[in-house]
């Protein structure tokens, strides 16, 4: 009678049978790397090809911050069963320190993610009104193109909104 009043905990979970057999995921199985050493024996020859070296240089030019770009290469491989959840948040540090010292090395500008972007801050619609200024300023657009009555809607329309479920 005792037993019969306690949850049973190894049992599947209601409409698992339903959805992929056990066993058929990556991630119901034993991790293919147990340790950090092992996961980072995994990482780091793939960081050092040429192959992927050019398309994180890619990422990084395009301002996706490092800390992204690290979190989903480790998720990436969570999902393969490469290794368990807490043996990638163990290595994200690594992960991010070589990912930096591959961005220092080819001298490409990065946004780590560690620190506060000024550029981040605000709305999308203030953060796309500055990059248009800069642009504006960089490529020297005449008066005429710069003083239209569009973009100076966009100034106003950024100046008066502060948030996202704010009214005009």
């Amino acid at each position: 009678m005792l037993n019969d009043m306690q949850p049973m905990l190894d049992t599947a979970i209601p409409g698992q049978s339903l959805t992929a057999e056990l066993g058929s995921r990556p991630w119901t199985n034993p991790p293919q790397y147990n340790t950090v050493e092992e996961a980072l024996d995994y990482y780091i020859p793939r960081l050092q090809s040429d192959e992927v070296t050019e398309q994180l240089l890619d990422v990084l030019e395009m301002g996706i911050p490092i800390t992204t770009v690290a979190n989903t290469m480790q998720l990436g491989a969570v999902m393969e069963g490469k290794h368990t959840v807490d043996v990638g948040m163990l290595v994200l540090p690594v992960l991010i320190e070589l990912i930096m010292l591959i961005g220092d090395t080819a001298n490409v500008k990065y946004t780590s993610g560690l620190e506060k972007d000024k550029e981040m801050s605000g709305t999308t619609v203030k953060l796309a009104l500055e990059r248009f200024k800069q642009e504006q300023k960089d490529d020297d657009m005449p008066e005429e193109i710069a003083d239209t009555p569009v973009i100076a809607e966009m100034r106003e329309a950024a100046d008066k909104r502060t948030g996202l479920m704010s009214r005009s």
